[in-house]
């Protein structure tokens, strides 16, 4: 009996062994932004995600993931404004970032997974858009804001077949992105759905 449990223990064990030792796979994503900045006066805009990624099994239902995206994020003004003589519609924030997450990822199922962990970002670019007066303005105001940015993300993910997945994503800023904010803290929020390809 004694020999019969310690062998069930040596094929389970080799078992455990042989799915959690497999090997890093890499892949690359893409999909749609719904950012935001936690402002009174700002909505949500859409803009776009692309890079690429690691996943390295840890055990048989976790991994790790780590990930380099370029993120286009940002928001619209929530109305018209009426500064210093100047009347200003129509403005968009657009904040270009290098972001990297480190996904913990749990395998509910084969398919199915659930996700957490922390984002370091990283500020490309920044541009503010509208009319001024009546005309149209572009301008770069990437010294306005903070060059790093911290967030913490959730999500989920569902995988069609080993190579083809979709994930939904939902990133909260904790820092204030705003080197003057006047007392007001602007933080980045980032809800982000998509597909990955992994080879």
């Amino acid at each position: 009996m004694k020999k019969l449990l310690l062998g069930l223990g040596i094929v389970i064990g080799t078992m455990t062994f042989a799915q959690s030792s497999a090997g890093p796979r890499f892949g690359i994503k893409a999909g749609g932004n719904l950012s935001s900045i936690t402002a009174n006066d700002s909505k949500s805009k859409f803009g776009f995600y692309a890079g690429a990624f690691m996943n390295a099994p840890i055990s048989a239902e976790f991994s790790i993931q780590p990930e380099i995206v370029y993120s286009l994020q940002g928001a619209k003004a929530n109305g018209t404004y009426e500064i210093e003589g100047y009347r200003i519609t129509n403005m968009k924030q657009n904040l270009g970032y290098i972001n990297v997450p480190v996904m913990i990822q749990y395998n509910a199922t084969p398919e199915l997974y659930l996700e957490a962990g922390p984002e370091f970002g990283f500020l490309v670019d920044a541009k503010a858009k509208g009319d001024v007066n009546g005309r149209s303005f572009d301008g770069n105001n990437k010294d306005s804001f903070n060059t790093f940015n911290f967030g913490l993300g959730l999500g989920l993910g569902y995988k069609f077949t080993s190579n083809l997945g979709i994930n939904a994503r939902y990133v909260a800023g904790l820092t204030n992105i705003a080197k003057n904010s006047g007392g007001e803290t602007a933080k980045n929020t980032n809800f982000q759905l998509g597909l990955g390809y992994t080879f």
